[in-house]
C-alpha cells in the first residue's frame, strides 16, 4: 500500500499540503531545504561555551516525538549528572525540545507528515550518556538545539567524550591568553586536532572557564 506523504522538505507540495492551522509548521519546514543545502557552520569550543544557555551533562531517560500548535518536535529528557552556566540539581531531570520527529505521523487530513532531514541535527538514545551545551530556547516554540547542532552533543563512552564529527575543528582558533590557567591535560586536550577526549579534562576546563568568566574577560577566546 502506498502511503499519502508529507515530505518536510518538498517545498512548495508540502506547503500546499497543510491547513492554515500549520501555517507555522509550514514556515519552519520551507526553511529545511536551506538548512540541508548548506554545510555546517563549526564551532570551537569557545564559542559553544560562550553561546550556550545551559552546559548539562547526564544520562538520556527519555525520547518520545510529537506535534504541538502545529510544530513537530522530539523531547529530550536527562537525568542531570551536572551542570554549569544554570545550576540544576543532581539526579534532577532537564527536559528540552528540538525540531523534528523520530517518525512519520498521521495528520488530521490522512496524510502523514514525514520526519525532517536536516543537516547535522543531532540524534538521542536512551540510555546513552551525554555533555550538551544548549541554546536558549525558541521565544515563539519553545525549541531549542545544542549549540552547533550535533557539535554541541558529545556522547560518552566510559570516560571518552567526542561529538558526531569526532572532535575535528572542536579546539581550531581556541586560545588561553592568560599563562598559568592551563593545566598539562587541558594543554594537551586543546592541541588535538580531532579524536575523542578525556570527559573529566573536557568538564573541568569548561567548568573553570564559566565560573572564572574566561571569555567576558578575554582571558580565552
Amino acid at each position: 500500500m502506498q502511503l499519502n506523504s508529507i515530505s518536510p522538505v518538498s517545498g512548495r507540495r508540502l506547503t500546499a499540503a497543510l491547513r492554515p492551522r500549520h501555517s507555522l509548521l509550514a514556515a519552519l519546514l520551507a526553511c529545511a531545504p536551506a538548512v540541508h543545502a548548506t554545510q555546517l557552520p563549526p564551532q570551537n569550543l569557545s564559542q559553544m561555551i560562550d553561546k550556550a544557555e545551559l552546559i548539562v551533562s547526564g544520562e538520556v531517560t527519555s525520547v518520545k516525538d510529537g506535534i504541538q500548535d502545529g510544530v513537530p518536535y522530539t523531547e529530550v529528557t536527562l537525568k542531570v549528572a551536572g551542570s554549569v552556566k544554570r545550576d540544576l540539581a543532581p539526579k534532577s531531570s532537564y527536559t528540552f525540545r528540538q525540531f523534528g520527529l523520530l517518525k512519520a505521523r498521521k495528520m488530521a487530513d490522512g496524510r502523514y507528515l514525514l520526519p525532517a532531514k536536516i543537516e547535522g541535527m543531532p540524534t538521542w538514545a536512551v540510555g546513552e550518556r551525554v555533555m550538551t551545551f544548549m541554546n536558549k530556547p525558541a521565544s515563539v516554540t519553545g525549541l531549542s538545539t545544542p549549540v552547533g547542532l550535533a557539535q554541541g552533543k558529545f556522547s560518552i563512552n566510559g570516560n571518552k567524550a567526542s561529538n558526531s564529527f569526532n572532535n575535528s575543528g572542536l579546539f581550531d582558533g581556541v586560545q588561553v591568553i592568560t599563562r598559568g590557567l592551563l593545566r598539562a591535560p587541558e594543554t594537551a586536550m586543546l592541541s588535538k586536532p580531532s579524536g575523542a577526549v578525556d570527559i573529566n579534562v573536557l568538564q573541568g576546563l569548561v567548568s573553570r572557564a564559566v565560573k572564572n568568566n574566561w571569555i567576558a574577560t578575554g582571558a580565552m577566546r
